[in-house]
């Protein structure tokens, strides 16, 4: 656990890859890949997890200014404002109306990742070539997968608690040791169809540290944990692959490559999991009725969100 493992080689990689593959599982023309594991039975039950009906928001504020993760921030412009409130052209019609641009994937925006995000080998998710991600958008494996939601069960796990610790520092992992240790400390069980979050303290070390240096995240071993436990999404408050990473000059980001392009599991990157853990902490609770609704941008890779975990 935490700075104790050992780095996987590039061959233990590659039979990893081949072996938690799910290309042809649910149909040679399947783009949902392990979203096929969350059923409407599933939703169903989740809906029944709420007992307050209290709901907390998963996800970091659009960031305008530049910091060292987000070099690139999101671009906010006013297109009418209450200093120009007149100016729209309609008598009587008085409003404000905005633009936004920015880079959907990165280290800071809260995002979730498309199975055309990521290739390996010149292939995405089923075999399909990379040349389907086009100047003007993929051809397949896109965002519209998720047109429907996400809607389910949720389950947080939070490794430092477990661990006795404030948060994991850079140079640290989350090992499967530690995932079946939070699971035995928050008496929880990882269940087919869930939307399993990990939660490795990157608000606390924030606040300790006041600077970025790299992330934790989890080693490749937990991937064959995530596949045969049926996790439908994987969602972590850091991008689930450690930065520096840990695996090859092959293998860089082992969790996105092999969990998406392999499995077909979507990933929801830079999470705002610390209030979720503490409310889930004093209720003893650490399950809760997930939901996740992306735009519909045809042909996108990926798309900011607002994931919401309803107590």
């Amino acid at each position: 656990m935490g700075s104790d493992f050992e780095v996987p080689t590039t061959a233990a990689l590659n039979d990893m890859y081949e072996s938690l593959k799910n290309w042809g599982r649910w149909g040679d023309d399947d783009e949902r890949g392990a979203l096929h594991h969350l059923t409407d039975a599933h939703r169903t039950a989740a809906a029944g997890l709420v007992r307050t009906g209290q709901c907390v928001s998963l996800s970091h504020d659009l960031a305008t200014e530049p910091m060292p993760e987000h070099p690139y921030p999101v671009q906010h412009h006013m297109l009418a404002s209450g200093d120009a409130r007149d100016a729209n052209g309609i008598p009587g019609y008085e409003a404000a109306r905005d633009h936004l641009a920015l880079d959907i994937h990165g280290l800071y925006t809260t995002h979730v990742d498309a199975l055309s995000h990521i290739f390996v080998r010149g292939e995405m998710y089923g075999g399909r070539p990379a040349s389907d991600v086009r100047s003007d958008g993929a051809r397949s494996n896109t965002i519209l997968s998720l047109a429907q939601g996400v809607i389910g069960r949720g389950v947080l796990l939070d490794i430092p608690r477990a661990l006795g610790q404030d948060f994991l520092d850079t140079g640290e992992v989350v090992t499967l040791a530690d995932l079946h240790a939070a699971e035995a400390s928050q008496n929880i069980r990882v269940q087919p169809g869930d939307i399993l979050l990990v939660q490795w303290g990157r608000e606390a070390r924030r606040l300790a540290k006041r600077s970025f240096d790299g992330f934790s995240g989890l080693h490749a071993e937990c991937l064959p944990f995530i596949h045969e436990r049926q996790v439908a999404v994987l969602g972590s408050d850091g991008i689930s692959d450690p930065m520096p990473f840990v695996g090859t000059t092959e293998w860089p980001f082992p969790v996105h490559q092999i969990g998406i392009t392999a499995m077909g599991l979507h990933l929801i990157d830079n999470m705002r999991l610390a209030e979720l853990s503490e409310r889930c902490a004093a209720t003893g609770r650490w399950e809760f009725l997930f939901t996740m609704n992306p735009l519909r941008i045809a042909k996108g890779t990926g798309c900011p969100v607002n994931p919401v975990a309803v107590l």
